[in-house]
């Protein structure tokens, strides 16, 4: 079976076990294979911790949970030095942050100096403990979630954590079919019906990476993603609304995003080029929270998706 083959069975085996919610498999298998994370915003019950649960499931990979909270610490998170008193020595114990497969659980009730250490994990892949730096797994993926809804007690991300997160993914309720579906799923599950599935080895993982980052990019397609990102910071170039809607534009991390998001999201789809279709369908979750709208946009209830769809419409690719 080849690399592609197997990241496809894992999306078929992701599909099966996570009903209704196709563009979230989509956008956790790009950020799988292009190597970035994922930050999912949706009401409880969208399936969001089983998504990266089923993941997780699917491969040879350590899982961690994190459910963040006011009072959490850094150390709870990284792990800290404990003192052996039979030798008379500080020993680094791990803390879950060194799994494969990272869930933050409702990141944003995490207190600044907690999100201060996830945020040196996610860019350097380390972490650094009474001054010692500890290497995180090379398959290390953080991938958080939070409410939209009840903000008491949160502490928004800061933009420089925002960044950090190759895409943004908004999950939504099912449809009616699709919630019948889930009900009889569920059902199943609990009375023991579900097989055990067979595990991907991560050197599948990290050569499908190679693959994804053999993808030809051309200049015009180079181009089309600049002109995107620059719209984004430029919008009175632009006709229509985006000049009213944008405080502040994408920074060049969102460029990077977006290319090798593009480039994962054809390669998932056979081809060994980028072409805009492939730019436009990841343009939303590379870019949507990593602009800042204005606030007359925000008084007008208009959501960042809408800000890159009427991006998306007003840049065209040469």
């Amino acid at each position: 079976m080849g690399t592609r083959d197997s990241i496809l069975q894992i999306s078929e085996a992701m599909n099966a076990a996570v009903v209704g919610q196709q563009e979230v498999v989509e956008r956790l298998l790009i950020a799988l294979v292009a190597n970035g994370h994922v930050l999912m915003e949706g009401l409880p019950g969208t399936a969001k911790t089983r998504s990266v649960k089923t993941l997780s499931h699917l491969m040879e990979s350590e899982f961690s949970r994190v459910q963040f909270t006011p009072d959490l610490l850094p150390s709870d998170v990284t792990g800290s030095e404990i003192y052996r008193e039979q030798n008379a020595t500080f020993e680094f114990q791990e803390g879950p942050i060194f799994g494969n497969l990272l869930l933050a659980d409702e990141i944003n009730r995490a207190p600044a100096k907690v999100q201060a250490a996830l945020l040196e994990a996610m860019e350097e892949r380390q972490v650094t403990v009474a001054g010692q730096t500890h290497r995180l797994p090379e398959l290390f993926l953080v991938m958080a979630t939070q409410n939209p809804i009840e903000q008491e007690g949160t502490y928004p991300l800061p933009e420089a954590q925002m960044d950090r997160f190759m895409l943004y993914v908004r999950v939504d309720y099912p449809d009616g079919a699709n919630e019948l579906e889930i009900l009889r799923l569920v059902r199943g599950e609990k009375a023991g019906k579900s097989s055990e599935p067979t595990k991907i080895a991560q050197e599948v993982i990290f050569q499908a990476r190679k693959e994804v980052l053999a993808v030809q990019v051309a200049e015009a397609a180079e181009k089309y993603i600049v002109d995107l990102v620059l719209a984004t910071r430029i919008p009175q170039k632009y006709e229509g609304s985006l000049q009213g809607w944008i405080r502040l534009g994408a920074s060049p991390r969102g460029t990077l995003a977006l290319d090798a998001a593009a480039r994962a999201h054809a390669w998932l789809a056979g081809q060994d080029f980028v072409s805009p279709d492939n730019i436009r369908a990841v343009a939303p979750a590379c870019l949507a929270h990593r602009i800042h709208l204005s606030y007359e946009a925000e008084a007008a209830g208009i959501t960042r998706t809408q800000v890159i769809e009427e991006l998306l419409k007003q840049v065209v690719p040469v």
